[in-house]
């Protein structure tokens, strides 16, 4: 806790493990039971520290009448549900993991709220929480109800909660569920469904008004914990200070990012060079808020199966791709979230009443993308040019975004002063490339520090040998250029060493 500015801080490695508590692991000897705070506390740890996440973040804790939800239809704005132990047994849980170095973020939902008689629902027999008029306190998506948030009492209520979780859990910070459902009055609604703010407009003033309030609570009480917002529009400075405009959150979810990238990976490589805008569009905007790149639950269920799933082609391609969306992800300026599952490459879509399959690491491919994880994660943490500048542009440069012919993308990564860059480039076919010449800033040896294609993570072993040594060869505006072989649907990094 004395230390916990340095792991959240903006300029810090940051990659967070997305966990559902009551379906990451099960006792089938005893009816497939989900495992205790208590139970998971080790089991957990021992994962995150091996993958080398550095945060957790817990699909909503808050109790909840109905499994199936996840925890966001939260009745319980107070209360760890019961069905995993005691609130002591959930402070051991925190208290185990930050033990062992890893951060606890909530996911925490001021969104809606079920409309369960023995919940927040006509609490008194009055609308007392929620509005009275269904065109502003009825959800029409989930069937809950929304917040009055031009009530002093409600505003309070909620930033309490906020606040509780923070000061009696420990909690490292709070994910804010469904943000989008409280800026815009006509979420989800047809005309004549919504009444518009004073001003006849659209946004919800008193949402606004509060979601800035509550940041500002927590990081004046907080400064070293993070409020991330799943926010999915355009809506401005959502990660800015509220005193210059903006929602005041630390982070972003980048939803815009996860949809492009796969929509793109899902298609057969044949047809990608026609969408390499699906790649390279997201870097129009990237700098304008602190974003986190999230690979989410929300892309693993309903039908979506799982991320090795919709990777095309045969198995071998399918574990090439989704260790190249791994590299991807881990090269492209931002936090990182990645769902449970997708570390080791689970098969069939998230069930939710079930565990992982953990069985399928022993399968060596499995276990190959959990290793490449693990080492994504490790040269993460070491290279200050992967994350010390993730939220500004100082920390990007292209080198080729606009080779779609080839379906290949190239750029640098850069840290502050001193740190040596880090030169990404993919494949996005299986077809090897080589020699593949990429235009580099620095003569010198350019170290291979990282091929999703080794054999060690389950690729066919295609590579550089170590490294390549830059020629005085321009390309792509720049003084030298390396000759590189790019293996078949990979990702490769190098480390300039001068």
């Amino acid at each position: 806790m004395a230390r916990r500015h340095e792991f959240n801080s903006r300029k810090a490695h940051l990659p967070i493990y997305e966990v559902h508590l009551g379906s990451w692991m099960r006792v089938p000897e005893e009816g497939h039971r989900s495992l205790s705070y208590r139970e998971l506390a080790p089991r957990l740890a021992d994962h995150v520290r091996r993958a080398g996440f550095t945060h957790v973040e817990l699909l909503p804790v808050m109790e909840h009448p109905f499994f199936g939800s996840w925890g966001y239809q939260t009745t319980s704005y107070f209360a760890p549900s019961a069905r995993y132990g005691t609130p002591q047994d959930f402070m051991h849980l925190v208290d185990h993991l930050h033990q062992r170095g890893v951060g606890v973020i909530l996911d925490w939902v001021p969104s809606h709220f079920p409309a369960d008689g023995h919940g927040l629902a006509f609490f008194d027999g009055t609308h007392l929480y929620e509005h009275g008029d269904p065109r502003q306190g009825f959800h029409p998506d989930w069937k809950s109800f929304i917040f009055n948030y031009g009530r002093n009492e409600v505003r309070a209520f909620l930033i309490s909660s906020a606040l509780f979780w923070l000061e009696k859990y420990h909690a490292d910070g709070l994910r804010v569920d469904a943000v989008a459902s409280m800026l815009y009055l006509d979420y989800s609604r047809e005309a004549g469904e919504w009444l518009p703010n004073e001003y006849g407009g659209r946004e919800n003033l008193q949402a606004i008004s509060f979601l800035r309030r509550c940041n500002e609570e927590i990081y004046r009480r907080h400064p070293d914990v993070q409020t991330l917002a799943e926010e999915s529009t355009a809506w401005p400075m959502v990660s800015r200070p509220a005193y210059v405009g903006g929602l005041g959150f630390g982070m972003k979810w980048d939803m815009g990012w996860m949809h492009d990238t796969l929509r793109y990976m899902r298609r057969d490589p044949v047809h990608r060079r026609f969408h390499h805008n699906d790649l390279t569009f997201r870097m129009l905007y990237a700098f304008n808020e602190n974003f986190v790149l999230p690979l989410s639950h929300d892309e693993v269920v309903h039908g979506k199966g799982s991320l090795w799933g919709v990777m095309p082609g045969d198995e071998w391609r399918k574990f090439a791709n989704l260790r190249l969306l791994h590299g991807l992800m881990h090269a492209h300026p931002g936090k990182k979230l990645l769902f449970m599952g997708a570390e080791f490459g689970q098969r069939g879509e998230w069930n939710h009443d079930g565990s992982l399959e953990w069985h399928l690491l022993g399968d060596p491919r499995h276990e190959g993308i959990l290793r490449w994880v693990s080492e994504l994660n490790r040269l993460h943490r070491e290279e200050p040019a992967l994350h010390a500048l993730d939220f500004g542009p100082a920390g990007f440069e292209w080198v080729d975004g606009s080779d779609s012919d080839q379906s290949a993308l190239s750029f640098l990564r850069k840290g502050e002063a001193g740190d040596p860059p880090i030169l990404a480039v993919f494949n996005f076919t299986p077809v090897p490339r080589r020699p593949y010449r990429v235009g580099v800033p620095a003569g010198g040896f350019w170290r291979e520090i990282a091929n999703s294609d080794a054999g060690f993570f389950g690729g066919s072993g295609m590579g550089n040998m170590g490294g390549v040594t830059a020629g005085e060869t321009p390309c792509h505006g720049r003084p030298f250029s390396l000759p590189l072989t790019l293996p078949p649907l990979a990702a490769v990094f190098f480390r300039g060493e001068g």
